[in-house]
């Protein structure tokens, strides 16, 4: 591909279809996750918890009290200060969330999930590009590179770990676009001969900006520094050296002037203090990494990664061949990419908290380059290489029809809850809370959009409590009842049928947190 405008129209080409299947799975996205609803209310809200209101429990309130957490008011737009005071009591750096606000500001006093869809779906069409251009840096001497590079940065974009990723209202894409960026800009150091002071300072800005995103960015861009830092030390390149040190320093300082909050998250902070716990639990680290594979496995690969492992090994065993990268240039630039991601994805699974796709969002796609890259370079017989992996391209876009998978957080199963509780079954609903399992905000979406509702915490069950909560509402037509963990929903139920003079009891669904049942 030598004509630059064939090039440029491509990529276009490319990244409009991937959009496409963006907007489509952005349209089927039926309901949000917990961590979603909190981008949306620490980017909106007054504070970090709506149950933090004195008025939150006990008291029946309408679809707007819950919705103004989800949105952004007119008179709050532009006005970014509360965000910064919510992350500084909450266990995030602040810039995804200000981002989001100025997205939400499009859409005042109303919820709506493409506020963060968008941005995602912009950032990827970043990604993709960035993507293409490190492939390009890795197949240059191949033939057909540029269409090859294009093919794989496409793919990698939508795979189903990216869709996640883009219908995901979290800060992960965005930390998926500065890895993709310090990866790139590292890869150019690399190739450049002498001081480059453009680059330096590129790579100051996007380490500014991952630190400012997520923590986790420190893990990949900590491998970055070790790399280049015994690069230049072995061939006693020391004013390199120090040039390369003082961008990461200006880098840490800046961010630490803007956000001086990330010392306490990190290493004083609930999540930080279980961040240093896990990392010395062996047990733990080999539990961790192997469940994690197996989500990389089913939502990065669609189910392939292993098979391909496998074939990796059995050919490699069969041809009596240990390296599959001859190029030293090009075994180093491959390094600058894998060795981070590597290191990363291990540091990442032992201190997650939970064993969670999202955490491994911001490497799926260069794992997924990085498996697809080696498989290409192990196979040595060309004549078939193009083939074989044409085909097995072809399979892991194909699979997720066969084995029937979807992004993450589409959460199509909820689709017709959501919409028969806003409209026909959009009774007087009480929520049966327990406060040892908070999770209220998972179930948040519901509650905006229903006409009254009510909260009740640790309500002792009684037809008298039910009968006072109950009180001058219209009831005949039924109540839905909502009850989260560890109370007995056979007895709740029966008491609210009698306190209420209603007659049935149907279970309708399971959310993410609760059950939730039509009294009528």
């Amino acid at each position: 591909m030598k004509n630059k405008k064939l090039e440029i129209l491509i990529i276009s080409i490319a990244i409009i279809i991937q959009t496409l299947i963006y907007i489509l799975c952005g349209i089927n996205k039926s309901y949000i996750h917990m961590d979603e609803a909190y981008s949306l209310g620490l980017s909106s809200y007054d504070k970090v918890e709506i149950q933090d209101n004195e008025d939150f429990y006990n008291t029946w309130h309408n679809k707007e009290y819950y919705e103004d957490y989800l949105s952004v008011r007119k008179d709050e737009i532009g006005k970014y200060n509360q965000v910064y005071e919510n992350q500084k009591n909450d266990v995030h750096p602040p810039l995804y969330y200000l981002l989001l606000k100025f997205a939400m500001g499009f859409s005042p006093n109303h919820f709506s999930k493409w506020c963060g869809i968008i941005i995602n779906i912009i950032i990827y069409g970043i990604i993709t590009i960035i993507a293409y251009k490190i492939l390009n840096e890795l197949l240059k001497d191949e033939k057909y590179a540029k269409e090859k590079s294009i093919i794989l940065a496409t793919i990698s974009s939508i795979t189903m770990a990216s869709l996640t990723s883009v219908i995901y209202i979290r800060m992960y894409a965005l930390a998926t676009l500065n890895i993709l960026i310090a990866t790139y800009l590292h890869i150019k150091l690399y190739k450049s001969k002498s001081i480059n002071i453009k680059l330096l300072v590129g790579i100051s800005i996007f380490t500014l900006l991952g630190v400012l995103t997520h923590y986790y960015y420190i893990f990949y861009i900590a491998m970055l520094y070790l790399i280049f830092g015994v690069k230049y030390i072995k061939s006693k390149e020391y004013k390199q050296l120090a040039y390369y040190t003082t961008s990461m320093l200006i880098a840490g300082i800046i961010s630490l002037i803007i956000f001086p909050y990330s010392i306490k998250h990190m290493f004083f902070g609930y999540r930080g203090q279980g961040v240093i716990s896990n990392l010395t639990n062996i047990p733990k680290f080999i539990e961790s990494i192997t469940q994690y594979l197996t989500k990389i496995n089913f939502f990065a690969f669609n189910n392939l990664l292993f098979i391909i492992l496998i074939g990796i090994i059995i050919y490699k065993i069969y041809k009596k061949k240990i390296y599959s990268i001859e190029n030293k240039e090009e075994k180093e630039i491959f390094k600058i990419i894998w060795l981070p991601t590597i290191f990363y994805f291990v540091i990442a699974a032992v201190a997650s908290p939970w064993i969670e796709l999202r955490y491994m969002m911001p490497i799926c796609g260069l794992l997924f380059i990085i498996v697809i890259y080696y498989l290409y370079k192990t196979i040595s017989n060309q004549k078939y290489r193009n083939v074989i992996i044409a085909i097995l391209l072809i399979v892991i876009l194909k699979s997720p029809t066969i084995f029937k998978i979807e992004p993450e957080v589409m959460y199509s199963d909820k689709k017709e809850i959501v919409q028969k509780l806003e409209n026909e079954w959009n009774l007087p609903t009480i929520f049966m809370f327990n406060s040892q399992n908070n999770r209220f905000l998972d179930d948040i979406l519901l509650f905006s959009k229903l006409n009254e509702s009510y909260i009740a915490k640790d309500t002792q069950i009684s037809e008298e409590n039910i009968k006072n909560i109950f009180q001058n509402k219209e009831t005949s037509k039924g109540i839905i009842v909502f009850i989260n963990e560890g109370q007995d929903n056979d007895t709740i139920i029966e008491t609210i049928k009698k306190a209420t003079n209603l007659q049935k009891s149907n279970y309708i669904k399971r959310l993410n947190a609760c059950d939730v049942y039509i009294v009528n």
